[in-house]
């Protein structure tokens, strides 16, 4: 997901540097290919053509597709589900048959389903009571409440279970949450075997909160099917049993399934068109005032649709290292169309840049669908081959625009792919996408991020690697894992360079893609790619909550004799007061304008320098350039000299960066 809720905290934060102050602180297993869209030969990469409108719009047409020999997955789950939207467009009546294998090697006796609507039932279930009724700037309304109804439960043989069908909170024990329910098989699965289900459910769409539901005629369906969980085998995340990876819906947290195939019917208004995940493959069918759309993903964990009778539709493909052949979709709020040339090359310049840095991009579709205004609860949202961006609100977006593309594609890597456990982990999908986002807006827009101002940002560091819903608040969370995760990554770039750290991200994405890693697979990696160990660096930024503050704690200067010339002792004491990050420049510049440049290592809290010099000190600076990403408190980096003790006041980041620019003007 898009980190914008932390845009006005960034303001703030910005706003009180520039006043000096400081912010501390039983369908059988059908279609088993992978597809591939087939390009013609001369399509063209990257940004050289403009979107094309399809006349007949091609979303009313099925996708050309070509097989690929080999399942990129496990395909532990498989999903067929006919889906109707009423005409009301406030409700989904929904049938599903699923199958489920076990991969484990132990015989199964039950199964958990995620029924995410049901944290929208009431001010009591745990998502809303954690929330508060908020998700980022969005608010839930009086009609943001919804559900999910389970109607039918059966066996192949009809056999009803829903007597068997048990709602549990593991996380919390909160008796009015219904967001994960547990089934006693009537018969257990053994190992390799399947269990196949059928399933009828109702869901009352809430008005646009929290990535789902409806506004005016648009409607976003998000994680509106009962969904398995993940039934994790043994050395998966460091399991060592097997077992079921079961979580309640939290206020922060987002997803974690399994991958599988989804052929999924679609039924809307006939003047809908519909945005899904996969592929579609076979034309719309129009009957009565009903239109039918039907679509097919295979090695993907969730699958996520978006419908309106407004959407404008563009298309264009890609191909390129990393890009066998991609079809690009845009669903436009009409708001927005004729910025369509912009959300094409944002989409295009992300595929190209993740897949040629990354990896492949295995699938044949990428569909960025943009929600009209008033609908922003459902944008800069990631689904497999589906995002969001942000909603049409505005006429002059900004580079809002761009980043939020780029931000969401990247999440077709990390979560998609890698499919990090995000309950849990969070940091391992938005802390790589925010990584991953920066490079493609300095590469392709010329963006570069300020690193000072976001590690200001900083003010209640804490540990990465725990639950989301651990964190204190949704600010806390967000801090951590999008701001500070991201600058971890950066850090260890400081330390290796960038093109060691462009290994350790492809290698570990090639390792790992389809596998759901965890953090200690990630520092396996880092430490196998720099054949070095990083215990110490992860301990303190990824297990623990430090961050690498350094100080001017103190300067003294006084004259004095030396071989009968008047000259000044300046003694200067630096304090490190949070983690140690590798070494740490110093400068000091004397009233005659000489500058001293001194490397600190901050292995050692603490360092005084007492330098005899024929002019007194004037002022010192640590790290002006602000090579240590992970310092949150710059304001403490610089301190004149010739000020009292009890007058004396440190610079902002903003005056250090002014003294950074002086600096470079010395060629230093």
């Amino acid at each position: 997901m898009s980190p914008r809720y932390v845009k006005r905290l960034l303001l703030f934060t910005l706003t009180a540097v520039l006043l000096g102050l400081s912010i501390q602180q039983g369908f059988g297993r059908a279609w088993q290919s992978q597809y591939t869209y087939a390009l013609a030969p001369a399509a063209k990469a990257a940004t050289d053509s403009a979107p094309k409108s399809a006349k007949p719009p091609a979303s009313s047409q099925p996708d050309n597709v070509a097989p690929k020999p080999q399942a990129l997955s496990k395909r532990i789950t498989e999903y067929h589900i006919n889906v109707s939207l009423r005409d009301d467009i406030r409700y989904l009546d929904g049938q599903q048959t699923v199958t489920w294998t076990n991969p484990g090697k132990k015989t199964v006796s039950e199964l958990y389903f995620h029924l995410y609507p049901n944290a929208f039932m009431s001010d009591k279930t745990t998502f809303m009571k954690e929330s508060g009724g908020k998700l980022r700037s969005d608010k839930a309304t009086e009609a943001s409440q919804g559900y999910m109804k389970l109607l039918t439960l059966e066996t192949t043989e009809g056999e009803s279970l829903l007597p068997r069908l048990h709602y549990v909170q593991p996380d919390d024990n909160n008796p009015n949450d219904f967001t994960l329910a547990k089934l006693k098989l009537p018969e257990p699965v053994a190992p390799g075997k399947s269990v196949t289900l059928e399933m009828g459910f109702e869901v009352k769409l809430p008005e646009v909160f929290a990535r789902m539901g409806y506004s005016g005629n648009y409607v976003m369906a998000g994680q509106w099917f009962p969904k398995l969980a993940v039934y994790e085998t043994a050395g998966t995340r460091g399991r060592t049993t097997e077992g079921w990876n079961t979580h309640q819906y939290h206020g922060n947290s987002e997803f974690y399934s399994d991958f599988g195939i989804y052929s999924v019917r679609i039924q809307v208004p006939e003047s809908y068109t519909v945005a899904a995940t996969g592929f579609q493959t076979k034309a719309v069918e129009k009957k009565g005032n009903r239109a039918f759309y039907q679509f097919y993903a295979d090695d993907v964990h969730d699958f996520a649709w978006a419908a309106s009778p407004d959407f404008i539709y563009y298309e264009d493909t890609l191909s390129g290292p990393g890009i066998p052949g991609v079809r690009i979709k845009l669903y436009l709020d009409p708001a927005h169309e004729e910025l369509k040339d912009r959300y094409m090359h944002a989409a295009k310049s992300a595929l190209s840049k993740y897949g040629q840095w990354y990896g492949e991009y295995p699938y044949s579709t990428l569909s960025v669908v943009v929600p009209p205004k008033g609908a922003n609860g459902s944008g800069g949202m990631e689904y497999p081959t589906l995002v969001t961006a942000f909603a049409a609100e505005t006429d002059n977006p900004g580079y809002s625009l761009e980043r939020t593309v780029v931000h969401e594609v990247g999440h077709q890597y990390w979560y998609g792919m890698v499919a990090s456990n995000e309950f849990e982990e969070a940091w391992l999908d938005e802390g790589f996408t925010s990584y991953a986002e920066d490079k493609v807006m300095a590469s392709e827009y010329g963006i570069e991020a300020n690193l000072p101002l976001e590690a200001s940002y900083m003010t209640a560091p804490a540990p990465l690697k725990q639950p989301s819903w651990a964190y204190p608040s949704n600010n806390v969370y967000a801090e951590n894992v999008y701001m500070r995760a991201k600058l971890v990554l950066i850090g260890i770039e400081k330390q290796v360079g960038e093109k060691m750290m462009q290994k350790i991200m492809r290698t570990y994405f090639q390792k790992y893609k389809f596998k759901h890693p965890t953090t200690t697979d990630f520092q396996r990696v880092v430490e196998q790619v720099t054949k070095q160990k990083w215990a110490n660096y992860f301990d303190q930024y990824v297990y623990g909550n430090q961050m690498a503050d350094v100080s001017v704690e103190s300067i003294t200067v006084h004259p004095v004799e030396q071989d009968g010339a008047r000259m000044y002792e300046s003694v200067v004491s630096l304090q490190r007061n949070g983690g140690y990050n590798g070494t740490v420049p110093v400068v000091l510049k004397f009233k005659d304008g000489t500058i001293v440049p001194k490397s600190w290592d901050p292995a050692e809290a603490q360092v005084q320098y007492k330098i005899v010099h024929s002019s007194p000190l004037e002022w010192v600076a640590v790290d002006p350039q602000h090579t240590n990403v992970l310092d949150n408190k710059h304001i403490n980096d610089y301190m004149k000299a010739d000020l009292s003790e009890v007058t004396r006041t440190r610079w902002s980041l903003g005056a250090s960066n002014v003294i950074q620019g002086l600096l470079g003007l010395l060629g230093w």
